[in-house]
């Protein structure tokens, strides 16, 4: 497996909604430390089976904190570590959601994977983004 630096979100390609949080995410991290890669991804597939996850359940992001996957969180765990990783008023939208129980925040999460694809379309898998942020992408 290639040697990535930085804290990396693993989402779903396919999905629109996700695509536009990966090119609103680009836009917010400054400091461009955040990478992506598909959940479907050679990458993110050798990252699931390492640590013990589904390799075909796109329902939940997997924000790997640090990317050799040491650790990882998802669903909302997942999104309050990706704002915290912003920082400044993201941080603090991160730390106010993360006041809320986690099986509240979780079934909220579980309720919009549900609807996504019927709202926001089913994509074929590419990057989301133009050649500006190639450096950014994993596979």
């Amino acid at each position: 497996m290639e040697s990535i630096a930085g804290p990396v979100l693993l989402f779903d390609g396919e999905c629109g909604l996700c695509r536009a949080v990966v090119r609103l995410l680009l836009r917010l991290d400054h400091r461009g430390r955040l990478r992506f890669a598909p959940l479907q991804g050679p990458f993110a597939q050798t990252t699931l089976r390492r640590l013990g996850l589904p390799t075909e359940d796109f329902d939940s992001i997997v924000y790997l904190p640090t990317a050799d996957g040491a650790e990882y969180r998802l669903k909302t765990d997942g999104v309050i570590g990706v704002l915290r990783l912003l920082g400044g008023f993201w941080g603090g939208v991160g730390a106010a959601f993360g006041v809320v129980p986690a099986g509240w925040r979780d079934a909220a999460y579980r309720g919009v994977a549900k609807v996504r694809y019927r709202i926001f379309g089913k994509r074929d898998l590419e990057r989301p983004v133009d050649a500006r942020h190639a450096d950014r992408f994993i596979d």
